[in-house]
């Protein structure tokens, strides 16, 4: 059926953008850990060079806006950009793991450590919660741009914001409260997963606050 309200060419070429971005993002890291891990990537993390670490920085600024841009291009107002943009981080950062895998055949299992970020602070976690979060991205994503193109309800309200905001600190927390391991070259504490489904739980609860068709307003922007 097709809809010219419904946007699936759009989602289709976000989704497309987002998979090819995850192959240059993984081409990076193929060379990357060529040069610093050529018997393949495990912790304790190693130092780099001050000079890597700076274009490293500048990768990641750029990265998300390469990101960003596609969703204020896909999009035409208010959250129908950010779910686009949603939608592209999500599927970038899932098919970056998928081509690391199909490349180098990492990570062997989803429990492996991994570099995740490095603003403010080099970000370490096992790939699931990557993963998990980059999904639940994703769906979020696509239901914001379905429910913006097809005028239904959605208005985060005072109260989603503020469990989306104590979610994404929890989990942050959980991949940079290890600085031994992020800034002194140590082994890792456990990862905390608890912190992990605490932040993935407060998130859905946020995003159903943010949906629901009784709230004092509607979605105009």
């Amino acid at each position: 059926m097709t809809n010219d309200r419904l946007p699936i060419r759009k989602l289709v070429w976000v989704f497309l953008f987002a998979v090819a971005f995850g192959f240059v993002e993984s081409s990076v890291v193929v060379y990357l850990r060529a040069l610093y891990y050529p018997g393949g990537f495990t912790l304790p993390l190693k130092a780099i060079s001050n000079q890597h670490i700076v274009v490293e920085l500048c990768r990641e600024v750029a990265t998300l806006i390469m990101l960003a841009a596609i969703g204020v291009v896909a999009g035409k107002k208010g959250w129908q950009r950010f779910g686009y943009f949603l939608v592209a981080f999500g599927v970038w950062d899932i098919f970056y793991y998928l081509w690391l895998k199909f490349i180098l055949n990492w990570p062997l299992a989803l429990i492996d450590w991994d570099i995740l970020f490095l603003i403010p602070l080099p970000w370490i976690g096992p790939v699931i919660s990557a993963a998990l979060i980059a999904l639940l991205m994703t769906v979020c994503g696509v239901d914001i741009v379905v429910r913006t193109s097809l005028q239904k309800h959605f208005h985060p309200t005072a109260l989603s914001w503020l469990s989306a905001i104590l979610g994404t600190a929890v989990i942050l927390y959980s991949f940079m409260y290890d600085t031994n391991a992020t800034l002194l070259g140590k082994n890792p504490q456990p990862y905390r997963y608890e912190f992990l489904f605490a932040g993935l739980f407060l998130f859905v609860v946020g995003y159903f606050i943010a949906c629901k068709p009784n709230a004092k307003k509607k979605f105009t922007t």
